[in-house]
């Protein structure tokens, strides 16, 4: 069975020939792999991320999991004044970009944000006066050298050709979503400030969602799976909040792709117990991930599936930092065994990780936690 067959079985709540492994690696490992500066994937696409994270598939040697490919029926704002992405500070340890609007001749508008790439992290985007930028920057360069990227079904097709039988590939489908505070979405206390404001937002946020998710499915090309969910959805939203402003679209999703003969997962670290129980009451979801134990998240794998296993495929858990980054091969290999004894009966397991392995996580956990999963994994 390829990893790929493996995956999607998996992914259906099937019964593979073994437990699939997929550590999620996706950022730093693959970049870290490169040996280059990390803005030159993020930045310049040299190489994208995706295929920086392939090769670590390969490297490795576990079963693909690639959670998005970017540019796919991706609408570009429209704006009938010149918009430009240029650099406000460059040095050997970071750059830093900023974008600006042009509504008259020689007089910009700069975007409070600035976006942060740094040569051994994965960046960031944070307001300018958090790092003490100035309003109006005193020079800033143009961006040279960025690779341009496929788009829509072109990058779709060089993507999965390029995973093979090596993984699946996702395309990640952004429901309306709460964020932190200071970032460039509402938060929580938007929704209670400006309720109704709020609330025609999300409305319009799933309409773009779903009419994106429409062309996807009926394009001739397809993913091997649908992302949706976001990153600690149980923190920027309390489950009642997510009931009103997320909850509508992920059934719209979940039911869109089960019609479709195409796998949903949702990805929400940090507190999940709650998101499980939703989701397998409430919508059509396939899959779920990462199921962070404590102190990241609330899950206890084997309480999750004696609930929830026989409606959901489960995705986890090993902590990234306890086990992965700071265990030792032994350790992986203890936790990696009792995920599969907790998770793996009957099939509908993808052994894995939290929310991303820190960039120094040891070369020889991950091999280790691969290695339990091809032989004490096997069904």
């Amino acid at each position: 069975m390829t990893s790929k067959e493996r995956m999607l079985i998996a992914m259906k709540n099937g019964k593979p020939d073994m437990v699939p492994v997929a550590p999620d690696i996706s950022n730093m490992i693959p970049c870290k792999l490169t040996g280059k500066p990390f803005w030159d994937i993020y930045l310049y696409n040299n190489p994208p991320r995706w295929k920086a994270y392939i090769d670590a598939v390969r490297y490795f040697g576990f079963d693909g999991w690639l959670e998005s490919v970017p540019n796919v029926f991706e609408d570009e704002p429209v704006s009938e004044y010149k918009k430009e992405n240029v650099i406000v500070f460059k040095s050997d340890e970071k750059i830093i970009t900023r974008e600006y609007m042009e509504k008259e001749k020689r007089k910009k508008e700069w975007s409070e944000f600035v976006t942060v790439y740094y040569k051994d992290n994965p960046p960031v985007s944070l307001k300018a006066s958090k790092i003490g930028m100035a309003s109006i920057p005193r020079k800033f360069y143009p961006i040279e050298g960025i690779k341009p990227q496929k788009k829509d079904l072109k990058i779709l097709k060089e993507v999965k050709e390029y995973m093979g039988e090596d993984g699946v590939v996702g395309i990640f489908i952004a429901p309306p979503f709460l964020d932190q505070p200071n970032r460039k979405r509402y938060s929580v206390y938007d929704y209670y400030d400006r309720y109704n404001e709020v609330k025609e937002w999300s409305l319009r946020k799933e309409e773009e969602a779903i009419k994106r998710l429409k062309k996807i499915l009926s394009a001739p090309i397809k993913p091997d799976f649908i992302l949706t969910g976001g990153s600690g959805c149980l923190i920027n939203h309390t489950p009642a909040i997510l009931g009103d402003v997320m909850l509508p679209c992920l059934q719209k999703i979940t039911k869109m792709c089960k019609d479709a003969g195409i796998p949903s997962q949702i990805h929400c670290c940090g507190p999940e117990k709650e998101m499980v129980k939703i989701c397998a009451q409430k919508t059509d979801l396939s899959s779920i991930n990462p199921l962070e134990t404590p102190p990241m998240g609330d899950c206890n794998l084997r309480e999750i599936k004696q609930e929830y296993g026989k409606k959901l495929s489960l995705m986890g858990n090993l902590h990234t930092t306890d086990i992965m980054l700071k265990g030792t091969p032994e350790v992986v290999e203890k936790a990696s065994k009792k995920a599969i004894d907790d998770g793996g009966e009957g099939g509908g397991f993808i052994l894995s990780t939290g929310d991303q392995c820190g960039r120094d996580t040891p070369e020889e956990n991950i091999f280790k936690m691969i290695e339990v999963a091809r032989n004490y994994g096997k069904y």
